[in-house]
């Protein structure tokens, strides 16, 4: 029974986080999903036997440390002759001079309560690395079938919000700023609840794909199959209410892709399949990268902004070179961003994220966060070959690379990961990533249906 109760801390947070989660803006109840992320990552810390990490993880565990070492040092105060000397600085010096007043000893980030706010909405994500890599406290059907749940009552809620008479007053959307009419689930931006349908599916698959290989009979296999295209189409069903031109356009490679999680890696047409399916989903970011969205959200009765996402990268890289190399610092983007709108062009609504993650780290963190970034990238796509040439199939493992792949690319277009819960589900993919568990094929040995065992490490 203990065992049990320890397996399920993990899949348990994660359902949390996605309840909860859902909005940059619902400070309560991040501030739960951050307390309760200390506390699993004190038990992870003070644990006398941690599970032993696998060297696939050490580049991931640098990787964080190394993004902890950054947000630490640009909080750090330097001297006036320093950060006066950072690019994009001048401003600043400039009103202490018009104030008469000394330099101080000042950071790198300009907003350093913003930094160390943004550091914050790091916990849950690193509580759920620390929960699977160190204390081994989950499952992997449990983890799957706790993030399969949470959707389904996240589509079922979208539902309740579209029947809704009056969207704005509807009880069933849990933010005063949202996509009023569409179905956001337990988020507040549309698009976001599409992130996680889309990654909800190859992880459905996973599931019943890794059961279907233990059942005993044709009838029971058949009843799976049954219950996992009752879960798909309960998931289409969430993308069509919930209207997001992301989620359909990213869903078509996922889908593609979660179509191959039980394909033996050996065989050839496979390994076609495979890059025939990362060519759809680049041609799918390209199309929502082009496409003239709407940039922010609405709030009630409001019109939005009649700025696209090409002219807020744009104005988002213009900033970022006047602050590279260093950065602007992490959490600082509603701040900078105006400084550089075109006057004629503002509304009612404002810019509080750059609707593109990668860009808004340019813009952060300068030339660091994008070294940081393509170490990541390197370590991530190493284990996405192994996993995927492995030569014993791990389902969740291949789901994990699948979903992890369209936040990737949401990300270029959004700002899912900002999000506790997309972070949480990220973190878990990546865990999955690092430590695979011992995979079984599908392929049937002399005429059986035989599980064999194969560290993928």
């Amino acid at each position: 029974m203990t065992q049990q109760l320890r397996l399920s801390v993990i899949p348990l947070y994660l359902m949390l986080c996605i309840f909860l989660g859902g909005s940059t803006r619902g400070h309560w109840a991040n501030m739960v999903l951050q307390l309760i992320a200390i506390a699993i990552i004190a038990w992870a810390a003070l644990t006398r036997r941690p599970a032993q990490l696998p060297k696939t993880g050490y580049v991931l565990v640098l990787v964080v440390g190394l993004l902890l070492l950054l947000i630490a040092l640009q909080l750090l105060p330097l001297p006036p002759a320093i950060w006066s000397a950072l690019p994009g600085r001048g401003f600043i010096a400039n009103g202490y001079a018009l104030l008469g007043q000394p330099l101080p000893w000042l950071p790198i980030s300009l907003a350093p309560y913003q930094t160390l706010a943004s550091a914050l909405w790091l916990l849950p994500p690193l509580a759920i690395l620390a929960g699977i890599l160190r204390l081994g406290a989950y499952q992997m059907s449990w983890l799957a079938a706790g993030l399969c749940i949470a959707t389904f009552v996240a589509v079922l809620v979208g539902t309740l919000q579209v029947a809704s008479g009056d969207p704005v007053s509807s009880s069933w959307y849990f933010y005063k700023f949202s996509n009023f009419g569409q179905a956001t689930g337990f988020f507040a931006n549309s698009n976001h609840m599409a992130t996680l349908l889309i990654v909800a599916i190859p992880f459905l698959v996973a599931l019943f794909g890794s059961r279907r290989i233990r059942a005993k009979s044709a009838q029971a296999s058949a009843s799976k199959t049954a219950i996992l295209a009752g879960g798909l189409i309960v998931i289409l069903l969430g993308l069509a209410l919930n209207s997001s031109l992301a989620g359909w356009g990213l869903g078509v490679p996922v889908v593609a892709a979660s179509a191959l999680l039980g394909v033996p890696s050996k065989r050839n047409w496979a390994r076609w399949s495979m890059a025939g399916v990362a060519l759809l989903g680049a041609a799918s970011v390209a199309l929502i990268f082009g496409s003239p969205l709407q940039a922010n959200l609405s709030a009630a009765g409001a019109e939005t902004s009649v700025e696209t996402r090409s002219t807020m990268f744009k104005t988002s890289l213009t900033a970022a070179a006047d602050f590279a190399p260093a950065g602007s610092g992490v959490g600082t983007f509603a701040d900078i961003y105006p400084r550089y709108e075109d006057p004629l062009t503002v509304g009612r609504t404002y810019v509080n994220h750059a609707n593109s993650d990668f860009i808004e780290i340019l813009l952060e963190t300068g030339v660091p966060g994008v070294i940081l970034v393509g170490l990541f990238l390197f370590w991530w796509g190493r284990r996405l070959i192994a996993i995927w040439r492995a030569p014993n199939v791990d389902h969740y493992a291949r789901a994990a690379t699948i979903a992890s792949a369209a936040i990737l690319a949401h990300s270029f277009v959004d700002y899912p990961l900002r999000t506790s819960a997309i972070s949480a589900v990220f973190a878990m993919c990546l865990a999955l990533m690092v430590q695979p568990r011992r995979g079984m094929t599908m392929e049937p040995a002399r005429g059986e249906q035989k599980a064999r065992h194969l560290s993928v490490g």
